[in-house]
């Protein structure tokens, strides 16, 4: 297990390497700087231009050399200071991934609490209205975009008054509530935005989980069982449920992927002060060492969610060895 997880850490190294080298490309081959863009209808003058481009080291279009000297820096471990605000990156992207980490965790609970038993029971009550009621159910989380998931939500939360409008906090009086008064609010705010996330993922999880059921309580050993006068509920639990879940715990790190690329418009729609938000801010402003330094941070985090994967399911199968 030792091996196998450092193997893994040491060929994010190379990832690493590629994904900046691309993005820096990318960033030097769109049109336009930062520069360009903060003087775009003002009347700067030409020396003072000039001085802003070699301050942000943004006088040559060479991608090797720009790569280097933020490679160079990096390795010091200084990700550099934001354009737009002026402030170290990581500092910056600290908070923010912390927000869109909690974001992501919560759709998981529910796309995970809710996908595994729905995707059992449609599969046990096959052909029923249940199981009738799980595709339908399937279908439209798979259908609606998740933008206007959000605005229905927010509809809903408008006219009922039950849940807030965007926002991670009571903005007016969050300075007065106590420790554990900031909590609840925190979590009273979470719900909306997690859900829409979460029942998005719970579409696509519970269909691979009826599958999978279905294709293991036609197996011989489960007959063997049945034929034993095992009940059901101990052969689902006891015997399908862990050869079932092993395609759901594999898709671990893919669904964080898909977390993460949704987070972006729900966060937008519900003013959720996560990366997704201000990776697309950054990227619009052209703020180079912002938008590096989230590349890194997001891919850090989905070869981290791939990883918990697959240590995921060698504890729930037996049978796999990850140092083979």
């Amino acid at each position: 297990m030792r091996t196998f997880i450092i193997r893994r850490l040491l060929a994010l190294i190379p990832l690493l390497l590629a994904v900046t080298f691309i993005t820096q490309a990318l960033l030097v081959a769109s049109p336009g700087s930062y520069v360009s863009r903060l003087t775009e209808g003002r009347h700067l003058s030409e020396e003072f231009i000039r001085q802003l481009t070699i301050q942000y080291h943004l006088d040559t279009e060479n991608v090797f050399i720009r790569y280097w000297y933020w490679l160079r820096q990096t390795l010091r471990g200084n990700f550099g200071y934001s354009f737009m605000y002026n402030i170290s990156v990581w500092s910056l992207l600290w908070e923010r991934m912390l927000n869109t980490l909690l974001l992501a965790v919560a759709a998981l609970a529910i796309s995970w609490g809710l996908a595994i038993p729905l995707g059992m029971m449609a599969a046990v009550k096959r052909d029923t209205w249940i199981d009738k009621a799980a595709g339908v159910f399937s279908f439209a989380g798979l259908s609606i975009p998740s933008v206007f998931f959000s605005l229905l939500m927010l509809l809903f939360a408008s006219k009922t008054g039950w849940f807030p409008i965007g926002d991670i906090h009571n903005q007016v009086y969050w300075d007065d509530y106590s420790p554990l008064q900031k909590v609840g609010d925190v979590l009273w705010h979470l719900v909306l935005p997690s859900m829409v996330l979460g029942l998005i993922g719970t579409a696509q999880f519970m269909r691979q989980m009826r599958s999978q059921t279905i294709e293991v309580l036609s197996q011989d050993y489960i007959r063997t069982a049945k034929a034993k006068g095992l009940s059901q509920r101990r052969i689902l639990l006891r015997h399908a449920f862990g050869n079932a879940v092993n395609p759901i715990v594999t898709l671990f790190g893919f669904s964080l992927a898909f977390l993460l690329a949704g987070a972006v418009l729900t966060e937008t729609v519900f003013n959720w002060p996560g990366m997704g938000r201000l990776t697309v801010d950054a990227l619009v402003n052209k703020d180079e060492p912002l938008v590096m330094a989230s590349v890194v941070l997001l891919t850090v985090m989905l070869a981290i969610g791939s990883l918990i994967s697959d240590v995921l399911l060698a504890a729930i199968d037996p049978r796999i060895r990850l140092e083979g």
